[in-house]
């Protein structure tokens, strides 16, 4: 029997400073539209590949939360079933919580987006119109364009002339960027909406740099200006850190730890605490280029982009009221990042003193690869399901093919006569589609692993005859074989995506930017 909450005391327990955990297991598009302050989204289709390091002492208490509860529910299942001891659904789900009068609110990531508009109310943070930024570009103004997202977002498109520089990366190499700049350059941040190029502006302006703006709303913005953005841009090489800038970000990194009150920690202390992770939850997070982290990071640290960690702490800090710990190869970075957690109003914030080179100095052998490892439970999934190379399906395809990732993802391309059905409402759907449990049904997705574990769970069910295809759409793609496109099937419009970008129509762009500006209101009112 699954343990409930009630609204009332998840509210208590949100205005306290108790550890645990409220995780919203529905998908992206429903928990954009609307969700408790403070949940952390993962939803259940992700449960086995992220909770490991998520929650990675066992013992700490989570609240699941969905619209009814019934997806809660069954994602408590699988977390107890993941070794979870502590694990409560929020009764009645949203729903109840909002019909007994307690607050949501809408939007993804609001924390730092909040904050990056109390930055631009209280510090001034300058601004450019996309209009005047354009009308620069066309006199040939010297200009530098930094754009501050990730290399992906950044190629699929970004303002024309710009390059990347994403957050994390600024303030170590802006240095050598601007150093050769004449005096009358002007220097632009920016990002998709707001939140980062306000951050990236104010930590210029913070270092004392001049003629530096924040394009106001970002790409959205200017598309919203009519103009095109420039798609498959290629200017990502980052500068290697010269002695003289390497130097400059030291003395600033410095300056943040102590004003905002960043504390270091040395090597016996980070072992300790990381042998401690299992029993007292702290998160440990690389803040460097994926390529440095695969180069060799210290073993027990996550990869997590500098800039994105300052845009999604909700989905670092899953669990309330623990330490975090950013690394880097020295101090500076993960200074800057530990900075903004300090000025977020997070208490135990720390840095490891000297990062990856104090570690491999101290005798202790870093980690090379990226880090990911298989999903919890895949090989005990797969070892229960028959699966089948694309020939094989593409030659003897049952009445029921499946796919279970999301519906922008089928839509983008599924086997040919697939139905969609998600993987976390998968119990309260399927009956619909394949009612009878001894016809042969595939499961189809991506890349194989949540259709292997989407098949384990429909044979817990009494499907008798499930094969998975093996590889998924990517090895189905290179076999060579039919792909069909669209939401052929789905009776219902989607909720589970969140449109961003240019896929956004105009009057979707302008909401969300009035949204987002809304937040700083509250704070030019003080």
């Amino acid at each position: 029997m699954v343990n409930t909450i009630s609204a009332k005391n998840l509210s208590t327990l949100l205005q306290g400073k108790s550890k645990f955990a409220l995780i919203d297991v529905r998908e992206a598009g429903e928990y954009n539209s609307s969700h408790i302050a403070d949940s952390s989204l993962i939803p259940r289709k992700e449960l086995e590949f992220r909770m490991d390091v998520s929650a990675p002492a066992k013992s700490e208490h989570l609240v699941i939360c969905d619209d009814d509860g019934r997806r809660a529910a069954l994602a408590a299942a699988t977390l107890e079933g993941m070794g979870f001891s502590n694990v409560s659904v929020l009764d009645r789900g949203i729903n109840q919580w909002a019909t007994e009068g307690f607050p949501t609110e809408w939007g993804s990531n609001v924390i730092s987006k909040d904050f990056g508009e109390r930055m631009e109310v209280e510090h001034h943070v300058p601004e450019i119109e996309a209009t005047e930024l354009h009308e620069r570009i066309e006199r040939g103004d010297k200009l530098v364009i930094l754009d501050t997202r990730t290399p992906e977002e950044y190629r699929r498109f970004c303002i024309p002339g710009g390059r990347s520089m994403p957050g994390g990366e600024l303030a170590l190499r802006v240095t050598d960027i601007t150093k050769d700049l004449d005096e009358d350059t002007t220097i632009i941040v920016n990002c998709a909406g707001r939140t980062r190029s306000v951050i990236g502006t104010r930590l210029l302006q913070r270092m004392g740099l001049t003629n530096i703006f924040g394009l106001k709303n970002g790409t959205a913005g200017w598309l919203l200006a009519g103009y095109d953005l420039e798609t498959g841009a290629d200017r990502l090489d980052l500068p290697e850190p010269s002695p003289e800038g390497l130097a400059a970000a030291e003395a600033y990194a410095a300056r943040l730890a102590e004003e905002d009150g960043v504390r270091y920690l040395d090597m016996d202390a980070v072992q300790t605490m990381l042998d401690e992770r299992r029993q007292d939850t702290c998160y440990f997070v690389d803040v460097r280029t994926a390529e440095e982290y695969t180069d060799g990071h210290i073993p027990g640290f996550r990869w997590f982009p500098g800039g994105q960690v300052v845009q999604r702490s909700d989905d670092i800090l899953v669990v309330k009221n623990c330490p975090v710990v950013f690394s880097c190869d020295g101090r500076a970075r993960a200074t800057f990042i530990a900075s903004w957690y300090r000025q977020f109003g997070f208490e135990e914030v720390y840095a490891v003193d000297g990062g990856t080179a104090a570690w491999a100095e101290s005798g202790r052998r870093l980690e090379t690869g990226s880090g990911d490892g298989a999903p919890r439970g895949l090989e005990e999934a797969r070892s229960q399901v028959k699966l089948v190379p694309p020939q094989e399906l593409d030659a003897d395809r049952p009445a029921s093919v499946i796919f279970v990732e999301s519906s922008s993802d089928f839509s983008n391309g599924h086997v040919p006569g697939t139905r969609w059905v998600p993987r976390g409402s998968l119990e309260l759907e399927i009956a619909e589609i394949a009612p009878d449990e001894s016809a042969a049904i595939a499961v189809t997705c991506n890349d194989g692993q949540n259709a292997a574990l989407a098949g384990a769970t429909l044979k817990g069910l009494g499907y008798q005859n499930v094969s998975v295809l093996e590889g998924g759409m990517a090895a189905w793609r290179q076999a060579g074989l039919a792909v069909e496109q669209g939401l052929s099937g789905v009776m219902r419009p989607p909720t589970d995506v969140v449109v961003a970008g240019p896929e956004r129509n105009f009057a979707d762009m302008m909401n969300y930017l009035r949204w987002e500006t809304a937040l700083g209101e509250k704070y030019a009112a003080d």
